[in-house]
């Protein structure tokens, strides 16, 4: 059996740097980085039950009951609820999104997913379900077979499933029943949202917009109010066009690190800022290993032949290297000094939490 112990020394100084904020300057959209207010998604959610299914359906007194009553809606006429199957229906919920300006007779996906504990719902055929709006109005009617992607398959004590089969979707499966209205703006203006709080980019969104379309204010860090010019008042839909295709230019993102622990992936901005710093990394590697050998006793003897476990004990250690990263380092610079005492993205990760926990690293550390 072998124990791998790795020990790491960080030893770090503080100072600056400062790095050219627009070397990785981008020119975006307006529609790629905001929207307008109001337009927006509505969510819907419905009951519903699911039918055809191969003995994998749920074992729910109220999925029968259910069925009691869809059947009697039909106007067939069942004494009791008991006398209907277990096994070949499901309960379950619908949920779908809803876009903007989606009108009457419109189609939208759904998603089915099992309530109770059914099995699988591979194979099965949604009932017409309502699907209704947070004040309780119908919003669209959902039917259709489901596709669950993949399969869940038993027999003998085996098992084997490449999904997970108890939830799954009838693409295009619900038809949109009435107009959503959605209002944009008011008689004067509109207001532009900030997919992603900044105040930075607010105040040059709105300068941009003032100078090549319409007098626009910053109100928050994500609020830009738009006055729309008198001949575009009876026109909106084209001074929306227009607006979202002005482009700025995209180059003041907060510095941030993103660290997934979980699968070593580390992601680094480029507006990260690293003070000077000297890195040491040194690996002590402790090897256990276990021999077993036979003991035989002596000729004639009352002993008796045993097994023996001989341990034996072996440290190896590697020469500490220490990396000095000097003024006005960029990140590409660092990186390959990382590589060259050869750090591994785990390791990395508890170096830049070392050098964040000292104040060298000038960025978000985010774990995810």
């Amino acid at each position: 059996m072998k124990k791998l112990f790795t020990i790491f020394l960080i030893t770090l100084t503080i100072l600056s740097c400062n790095l050219n904020q627009n070397a990785y300057a981008v020119n975006v959209r307006l529609k790629d980085i905001s929207h307008i207010e109001g337009i927006r998604d509505n969510q819907l959610v419905g009951y519903g039950v699911v039918v055809g299914l191969s003995g994998t359906g749920d074992n729910s007194r109220s999925t029968q009951i259910t069925n009691q009553a869809m059947l009697s809606n039909l106007g067939t006429i069942i004494n009791s609820s008991n006398d209907i199957k277990k096994g070949n229906t499901a309960a379950v919920r619908v949920t779908a999104n809803i876009p903007p300006f989606a009108k009457n007779g419109d189609k939208i996906d759904v998603v089915v997913s099992s309530l109770a504990d059914a099995k699988s719902l591979e194979g099965g055929v949604l009932v017409q379900t309502q699907l209704l709006a947070p004040n309780g109005e119908v919003i669209a009617v959902a039917q259709g077979p489901l596709s669950t992607g993949g399969a869940d398959v038993s027999s003998g004590g085996s098992s084997t499933r490449t999904s997970i089969v108890t939830s799954g979707r009838v693409p295009n499966g619900a038809i949109v029943e009435r107009d959503i209205y959605t209002e944009i703006g008011d008689d004067f203006g509109l207001r532009l949202i900030l997919n992603k709080s900044d105040f930075t980019m607010a105040a040059k969104i709105a300068s941009t917009i003032s100078n090549t379309l319409a007098p626009s204010k910053a109100v928050d860090g994500s609020t830009i109010q738009i006055n729309i010019p008198e001949k575009f008042l009876d026109d909106k839909i084209r001074f929306i066009s227009i607006l979202e295709n002005i482009k700025v230019q995209n180059g003041d993102s907060v510095a941030k690190v993103i660290i997934n622990e979980r699968t070593g992936t580390i992601v680094i901005g480029n507006e990260v800022k690293l003070s000077p710093a000297a890195i040491a990394h040194g690996n002590l590697t402790v090897t256990v290993s276990s021999k077993t050998e036979v003991s035989q006793p002596n000729p004639f003897s009352d002993g008796n032949t045993a097994l023996l476990q001989n341990n034996e004990v072996t440290i190896e250690k590697e020469e500490g290297k220490i990396i000095e990263v000097p003024s006005n380092t960029n990140l590409s610079e660092l990186v390959r000094a990382l590589n060259t005492i050869g750090v591994s993205p785990y390791d990395l990760i508890s170096i830049l939490q070392a050098l964040k926990a000292a104040g060298s690293l000038q960025a978000t550390l985010e774990i995810i």
